[in-house]
């Protein structure tokens, strides 16, 4: 097993507001669960929920410290990399991806959340950016797929994928279970040949740009 080292990310959003992406630490206990708390009913109802004979979820409230090392085995192993979202110094999301997969496939889905509190600053999207080009860079782990399924009504994340110009490629049905239920799921995606000079980055930048214009229009 290659062992890979720690990752940190540095990127603006189209604004121009710093956005840094680096691994979950044990520090981050308190505000970590002071943002998942005040921000309880904006992120609960997307929450992955345990389906009839499956495993009980983590305790990440009881045991953090368990939950930073299980992700950290993760990032070394190269089977997924989770990273904190942070803004002016504080902790504002996640930005995850699963299922990494090399070989013939290169491939895996991202999955993200904020606080209500920074939604639609563009900070989502900035990350996911970030976290997709490092994932693909040639020069990195060079995947040739990055996937991301949302459930229909989750307005919010559609508009980060929007704002990406990720590609819909068609639902997934009772994809997975969220609040208590097999949630049907929208699947968006692009590859290496869609992603062009500057990578998602540089696409969520011209894609404010249009945005700007068409408000002043």
């Amino acid at each position: 097993m290659t062992r890979r080292r720690s990752v940190v990310l540095e990127g603006a959003t189209p604004q121009g507001e710093a956005v840094t992406l680096r691994p979950l630490r044990r520090g981050d206990r308190r505000e970590f669960l002071a943002l998942r708390a005040r921000n309880a009913d904006w992120l609960g109802r997307w929450d992955p929920s345990v389906p009839p004979g499956g495993s009980p979820r983590r305790d990440i409230a009881g045991n953090f410290a368990g939950y930073v090392k299980s992700l950290a085995a993760e990032a070394r192993s190269g089977s997924g990399l989770t990273l904190a979202i942070v803004v002016d110094g504080a902790v504002v999301g996640l930005v995850a991806a699963s299922s990494i997969v090399e070989g013939a496939l290169r491939s895996c889905s991202i999955g993200y959340w904020v606080g209500e509190e920074v939604a639609g600053r563009w900070i989502a999207p900035t990350a996911v950016a970030l976290l997709a080009d490092h994932l693909m860079d040639p020069d990195g782990r060079a995947l040739h797929r990055v996937q991301v399924e949302i459930i229909p009504d989750n307005a919010p994340s559609l508009a980060v994928v929007r704002k990406l110009g990720l590609r819909e490629e068609g639902v997934r049905r009772a994809y997975l279970h969220i609040g208590g239920r097999w949630r049907d799921h929208r699947s968006f995606a692009v590859v290496a040949e869609e992603v062009g000079v500057g990578g998602l980055t540089a696409r969520l930048s011209h894609a404010h740009q249009q945005s700007r214009a068409r408000h002043t229009d």
